[in-house]
C-alpha cells in the first residue's frame, strides 16, 4: 500500500461489520440457554395457594434497629 500511495493511486478504506439487534432475547442469556428445561418458554401461571403464608408481625411504634458499621483498615 505504501508503494501505491507513493505512485500517486488512490486507496479507499472499508470497514464491514455486522449490526447486530438490540432487542435482547432469553435465549441470548448463557445460563438459559444451557439450561432449558429450568426456563420453559410458556409459563404454566401462578403457584397453588399455599396453606402457610408467610408474614412477619410488625410492632407498631417500634424504631428500625441501627448498627454502626466499623471497617478497620488492613
Amino acid at each position: 500500500t505504501r508503494k501505491n500511495i507513493r505512485n500517486g493511486c488512490e486507496l479507499f478504506l472499508a470497514q464491514v461489520t455486522k449490526k447486530g439487534s438490540k432487542e435482547k432475547r432469553l435465549k441470548d442469556v448463557p445460563v438459559i440457554r444451557d439450561f432449558p428445561e429450568v426456563f420453559p418458554d410458556e409459563l404454566p401461571g401462578l403457584p397453588p395457594p399455599r396453606q402457610v403464608e408467610f408474614c412477619i408481625d410488625l410492632i407498631p411504634g417500634a424504631a428500625p434497629v441501627a448498627r454502626i458499621v466499623l471497617l478497620h483498615p488492613k
